[in-house]
């Protein structure tokens, strides 16, 4: 019922399309990009739903108060405390090497504003626990949405971050100014 209501939303209200060539493994982590908006985690919650997937998340802690934490947290959202140095990181790999099954989905950008400096925490997350790194983008201009490469981390991160940096280059966010590479 909620895929098929997902469905008609995003494909034949919103009018947008799918173009995916990497399959979902068990485990692995989402880079979704660009994020210029909140429109974002909504499109996101859409497809993940209409294709019939759950994708955990992190959001800042500041947005789960009553009512939203519990819809967030039922969602798939983890509070993340920013003002703090945890080792959100290395719980996370160590959460993804003791599942069957593992799914997050992470805006590498890590703000909805324009930042050149991209976060790193998804490619450590993917490097420690092993896992491929799908590269999912939200075209805004073509009303898409596209994942067709995936990394595998193997520790050279300036090489494979300029490398999926470059794969997004094309996309267009909900607020293109917010976008930059």
């Amino acid at each position: 019922m909620i895929q098929a209501l997902c469905r008609l939303i995003l494909y034949r209200l919103m009018g947008w399309r799918t173009e995916i060539t990497v399959d979902r493994p068990a485990k692995y982590i989402i880079a979704l990009a660009p994020h210029t908006s909140n429109w974002d985690f909504i499109m996101g919650i859409l497809f993940s739903r209409a294709e019939g997937f759950r994708a955990e998340f992190l959001m800042k802690k500041e947005w789960f108060w009553w009512p939203l934490g519990p819809l967030f947290r039922r969602l798939g959202g983890i509070p993340v405390r920013r003002s703090r140095h945890t080792s959100m990181t290395e719980q996370l790999s160590q959460l993804a090497l003791r599942r069957n099954t593992f799914s997050l989905c992470i805006t590498p950008e890590g703000t909805r504003r324009p930042t050149a400096e991209w976060k790193r925490g998804f490619y450590y997350i993917a490097l420690g626990a092993h896992l491929p790194i799908l590269l999912y983008g939200l075209d805004y201009g073509l009303r898409r949405i596209v994942c067709t490469k995936a990394v595998v981390p193997d520790g050279n991160v300036e090489l494979q971050m300029a490398a999926i940096k470059d794969y997004y280059r094309p996309f267009r966010g909900k607020h293109p100014q917010n976008f930059i590479i």
